[in-house]
């Protein structure tokens, strides 16, 4: 068991120790959903204010020609390290859920011939229900959905495209992406990934992979802020062949031309719809300025540390940890389950500690290693055991159920 001295030496020598005071984080709180939310970087609200003020009210629309009408291929740029990708192959527009539609439906249309996307059992709901949405629109596609065990035997000549999310947001488990994407490419298909509980979280590397299309969120460990605009990636050499079914106007090759007819833009840019919501890319790219001299290789061993500090205190607890052991085969969040973890989360949410529920029986607690200490997950695993000990979780109070969990 991690002693709470040893947690203080650990933070003594931590190099990622300085890069908390570049968060505005509450006083008295623990926050462990940064893998759900992530906190407000200090430099957020001086951008926001001076895209307000300056660009927006002094520069008025002039700003589009100040940076503006270039923010989705540059946030895009500087999310491409972070996943293994070329500056040119990511650009951030649209939700997550917007992109996956994007993606799935261009995925789709490659071969006549290829008409099913094949998705594990127990994905993120969005992306299941997407991916619905999208077969509905081509003629003669299909969603098949198969557990974990049966993915392999899923593929076959009729399969358009894989569709996984790379961390799994309820357990934590992680695909290992060169293995599956070679699966998908061995059968003739497309590989796409969700990287909503990856980027910023654990090592990604689309590229050596040779994945084909990716998409994720940024409000979670890039700290991009609710509702942050997402990022959609396509390898290069698919890159003049799709094309998105959301021909929009920003995606057009020459959008003040007004043209009636739509003509792709070549390159990432023809994956826009809409207007860029500027203010929404303001927050985005303070957050993504906090990664442009980060030591990853250091962030990743701090993850590891926190989790193995928390599943200490959850065995000790007698909490049924549902995520692996293995660094390598999971994200950065840990889960317990419990059969009243709703009741035990807002027993700790009372207590300072935030993480979150998620249905039927799952606690999950995030480890994000920029603003989080050894010592402040040491002080929130021996909450966590207090809790349980005392059975100060039956509180009626803390079983009445919020609209967000």
């Amino acid at each position: 068991m991690t002693t709470l001295e040893q947690a203080r030496t650990r933070d003594a020598a931590d190099p990622l120790a300085a890069y908390r005071d570049r968060f505005a984080l509450p006083k008295g709180v623990i926050y462990l959903d940064g893998n759900s939310l992530g906190p407000l970087p200090r430099a957020t609200p001086a951008a926001l204010a001076d895209t307000a003020a300056r660009a927006w009210g002094d520069r008025l629309i002039r700003s589009w020609n100040e940076g503006w009408i270039d923010a989705p291929q540059r946030l895009g740029g500087k999310i491409a390290p972070l996943i293994g990708a070329a500056p040119d192959e990511v650009i951030v527009g649209d939700s997550t859920s917007a992109n996956l539609f994007k993606t799935l439906v261009a995925a789709l249309r490659v071969s006549p011939t290829r008409r099913t996307v094949v998705s594990e059992a127990g994905n993120f709901p969005t992306d299941l229900h997407i991916a619905e949405g999208a077969v509905a629109c081509v003629p003669g596609a299909r969603l098949r959905i198969v557990a974990r065990a049966d993915l392999a035997a899923a593929l076959d000549d009729e399969t358009a495209v894989l569709m996984l999310t790379h961390v799994h947001y309820k357990t934590a488990d992680r695909f290992d992406m060169a293995h599956w994407t070679r699966a998908a490419h061995d059968a003739g298909a497309l590989m796409l990934w969700d990287l909503s509980h990856s980027v910023g979280a654990v090592p990604v590397d689309l590229g050596g992979a040779g994945a084909d299309l990716a998409v994720g969120c940024t409000y979670k460990y890039l700290n991009g802020g609710p509702g942050a605009p997402a990022f959609l990636y396509v390898a290069k050499r698919w890159q003049e062949r799709l094309a998105s079914p959301l021909s929009g106007w920003m995606g057009h090759a020459a959008p003040f031309a007004f043209e009636d007819g739509y003509r792709p833009a070549p390159g990432m840019t023809r994956w826009l719809a809409g207007t860029p919501p500027i203010l929404a890319m303001t927050a985005l790219e303070a957050g993504l300025d906090l990664w442009a001299d980060l030591d990853r290789n250091a962030l990743w061993a701090k993850s590891a540390a926190l989790w193995t500090i928390m599943a200490e205190a959850g065995a000790a607890a007698g909490l049924e940890c549902v995520t692996a052991s293995d660094p390598a085969k999971r994200g950065s969040h840990i889960s317990f389950r419990h059969a009243h973890a709703y009741e035990l989360t807002q027993a700790l949410i009372a207590r300072g500690v935030i993480g979150d529920f998620r249905a039927p029986d799952i606690l999950r607690l995030g480890f994000t290693p920029l603003y989080l200490s050894h010592a402040e997950v040491w002080r929130a695993g021996e909450l966590l055991k207090t809790v349980i000990a005392d059975e100060s979780w039956r509180d009626p109070a803390y079983a009445e159920r919020l609209a967000v969990t």
